[in-house]
């Protein structure tokens, strides 16, 4: 799957443009797109995802510039905050990896940010449950010997999500029984409390 590579426009055209359903011929219009294009389709369904009402115990926000971003993750974490991203340490072609040792509980407390497929950078960041959701670092090895670290989310308190959840199909699981971990995609921006010195 492609990485959306789009950057963030400054506040103030970001703020100039709409981003809501109600206002969603002008989106096209600003973009020179007919409503029919499969582009804006795509425009569609990610304000539809930014206006869908957050989950119970979760605080969502879509952020349309990077001032809004940090804006909304420090009024949720206060100042002294540190920033996370999946990473690989060498490139390579080969997509096998293996969890290697030392695997690390970061925080118990986080912002996570997702990148959405948009015009520009808009980021759909949330909180599920602060202090129910531990973020881990996971170390890779690639098959050829490359090296990087990925993010583990894991939810300790699933038993408000909808029953019928992938997650507990694929686990053979009920809601509220056990911790649901999920990897994070490599667009994805993980902000948690610094470590206090």
């Amino acid at each position: 799957m492609e990485v959306n590579t789009a950057g963030f426009l400054p506040p103030s055209i970001a703020d100039s443009i709409p981003f809501s359903s109600d206002k969603f011929t002008h989106i096209l219009t600003y973009f020179s797109l007919k409503p029919e294009s499969p582009e804006s389709q795509i425009l569609k369904e990610v304000i539809e995802i930014c206006e869908m009402p957050a989950l119970e115990g979760e605080l969502k926000h879509c952020s349309t510039s990077f001032e809004d971003l940090v804006h909304y993750v420090v009024s949720l974490l206060g100042k002294h905050i540190q920033v996370l991203t999946p990473h690989l340490e060498t490139k390579t072609s080969n997509p096998n990896f293996t969890v290697g040792d030392g695997i690390h509980l970061v925080a118990k407390s986080d912002v996570v940010c997702h990148k959405l497929n948009y015009a520009y950078a808009v980021y759909l960041c949330h909180s599920i449950s602060m202090e129910r959701t531990h973020i881990y670092t996971v170390p890779l090895i690639g098959e050829d010997g490359s090296r990087g670290t990925s993010l583990a989310a894991c939810h300790q308190d699933t038993s408000s999500w909808n029953p019928k959840h992938l997650a507990f199909d694929v686990l053979k699981v009920e809601p509220g029984t056990v911790p649901i971990c999920h990897f994070l995609k490599k667009d994805t921006i993980v902000w948690v409390p610094s470590p206090t010195s």
